[in-house]
């Protein structure tokens, strides 16, 4: 009989998360106070992201010398976010016609106390798709890394390969101290990793601390219909991809279930960023491919926040009996196409692109967020998951396509058998 894994990362963040919930149950204000332990290992996390992606991405492109394939990789790294992202807004918003949670609810706007989601909105108010689009554009080559703005890293870090692999031979010498330095990044990454348990730990213990148990079961029907969505999208969808380029989806749920403990306890796929990077890249996915794919992904492949926002804004016009007819509900799924590839890098961020959405279409009262904002933590459980998963198995899929894969790795970790 084989032994309890102790020593076993997975483990023992799951027993410290645990640990947290029944803390945050019994010692509700210690609970709430431990949050500086779980914002101090997602810091550490963020702190190393940046030089992470820059060191992958550049070796990446430098390595291949070729710009053609640079670019094919980024168009069909688009197509592909784009067709799995509308399918998830597809998915979510038939869901939550079906089962009509907030029907019923007939909730009345006055007796909301807004006051909490002032901050989110005034933040919502200032997103634009222009804006957007150029806050990619860092102030300066080096403040991309002084802000840790992923998308930021990531152009600069692809300008930068592409000037080294257009030097030749010349730039060859950058290309290998760049290995060696990202190798030492991953070992820093692999240190503080031995601090996820405390990081989870103090993370749960303040969601359950602060929010407690009365709010999730005044708003129960809600997170049970989402986490069932998210529950079909993954084994539907995402198995439907994985079997296409030959993966086992839960042979690949084992090979991260570190990741997806902590991302649990955390909340934040951001914790986890360099070790997917490591990880598909020990599946047999080529470094080019996993170094522009998962941090491209982070920001325009979040399938569980597609889920996310479709399920909760309709079913805020549910709660709040807001008429939504058929061409509404098309609105909303077009405004959610832009919107959405907004939620990364922002605090909150699927809650401030909710808060953009409903301000945007102007259908939906947007001071009915105040609803789910105690829930939200609960709910990001499974718009984590859902993310988290879908770019793992997007870096599989893009690998395939480039025809660049090790399978003999793949059959190894999270292939077929």
């Amino acid at each position: 009989m084989r032994s309890i894994p102790l020593r076993q990362l997975w483990f023992q963040v799951l027993i410290a998360t645990l640990a947290g919930v029944a803390l945050g149950h019994w010692a509700p204000s210690l609970g709430a106070s431990l949050k500086p332990l779980g914002d101090g290992f997602i810091a550490l996390i963020r702190m190393m992201i940046a030089p992470v992606i820059f060191c992958t991405v550049v070796h990446g492109i430098a390595s291949a010398r070729d710009m053609k394939s640079v670019g094919r990789l980024a168009l069909r790294s688009l197509i592909y976010f784009e067709v799995v992202t509308i399918l998830a807004l597809v998915i979510g918003l038939v869901a939550v016609n079906l089962w009509q949670p907030g029907v019923g609810m007939n909730v009345d706007l006055t007796t909301l106390d807004t006051s909490a989601v002032d901050s989110y909105v005034a933040t919502a108010r200032e997103q634009s798709v222009v804006g957007y689009l150029l806050h990619i554009i860092p102030a300066t080559f080096f403040s991309a890394f002084v802000e840790g703005e992923v998308l930021q890293v990531l152009f600069v870090s692809c300008l930068f390969g592409m000037a080294v692999a257009a030097m030749g031979e010349k730039g060859r010498p950058i290309t290998d101290m760049l290995e060696h330095v990202s190798a030492a990044f991953f070992r820093i990454i692999h240190f503080l990793m031995y601090l996820s348990p405390i990081g989870a730990f103090g993370a749960m213990a303040f969601t359950v601390g602060k929010f407690g148990s009365a709010t999730l079961a005044s708003l129960g029907e809600l997170i049970l219909m989402f986490f069932a969505v998210c529950l079909v999208f993954t084994v539907v969808v995402l198995g439907t991809v994985a079997r296409l380029v030959n993966v086992s989806l839960l042979r690949l749920l084992v090979y991260m279930r570190d990741e997806i403990v902590i991302v649990a306890a955390t909340t934040s796929t951001e914790t986890v960023l360099p070790r997917v990077i490591e990880k598909m890249e020990g599946a047999g996915c080529d470094e080019r491919v996993v170094g522009f794919v998962v941090p491209a992904g982070y920001s325009f492949n979040l399938d569980g926040t597609c889920l996310y926002l479709t399920v909760v804004a309709v079913f805020l016009a549910q709660a709040t009996n807001t008429p939504l007819d058929l061409w509404d509900q098309l609105a909303l799924l077009a405004v959610l196409l832009l919107t959405s590839k907004g939620a990364a890098g922002v605090a909150g961020a699927a809650f401030v692109v909710l808060a953009a959405t409903l301000g945007s279409t102007g259908t939906i009262p947007i001071a009915s967020i105040a609803m789910i904002l105690g829930i939200h933590r609960i709910l990001a459980e499974g718009l984590t998951f859902v993310n988290l998963i879908g770019n793992c198995l997007a870096a599989v899929v893009l690998a395939t396509w480039e025809g660049a894969i090790d399978r003999k790795k793949l059959r190894a970790t999270i292939g077929r058998r």
